[in-house]
């Protein structure tokens, strides 16, 4: 299976339906391909942190804020224990021009080669463009 990604995280609703798109099919065993392109480089940019709620009076571990981040390491891992795979790519060009280098292990660099090969190779592709 192959994901296109474009929006970054926390502006819609688009990022969190896809993480949870991949996160099932993670879990059913999948091999699955993850191009993300322009600002969703953002999604696994490593240092996303978390952050205190003062109109809510909690401190950042209280608020236990979701990073997007932790969510596709996890997508990895499941996706590992269940017998499949993700290959993730950050589009180079995208991360060159938000500065988003610092990418969480497991995420590789690459460009629209990539996405090319993977659509001729897959049994299903998904684009979530922006708006």
């Amino acid at each position: 299976l192959t994901f296109v990604l474009m929006d970054p995280p926390y502006e819609n609703g688009r990022t969190t339906t896809a993480l949870r798109l991949l996160q099932i099919a993670a879990s059913r065993g999948h091999d699955i391909n993850v191009f993300a392109y322009e600002g969703a480089v953002y999604v696994p940019f490593a240092l996303q942190k978390g952050h205190p709620n003062p109109v809510h009076g909690k401190d950042a571990e209280e608020e236990d804020h979701v990073l997007p981040r932790e969510w596709v390491a996890e997508v990895m891992r499941t996706a590992k224990v269940n017998g499949g795979s993700v290959d993730w790519i950050n589009c180079g060009f995208c991360v060159d021009e938000r500065g988003a280098h610092e990418a969480i292990e497991g995420v590789r660099r690459g460009g629209p080669p990539n996405l090319v090969e993977w659509v001729g190779k897959s049994d299903n592709v998904l684009v979530i463009p922006t708006k």
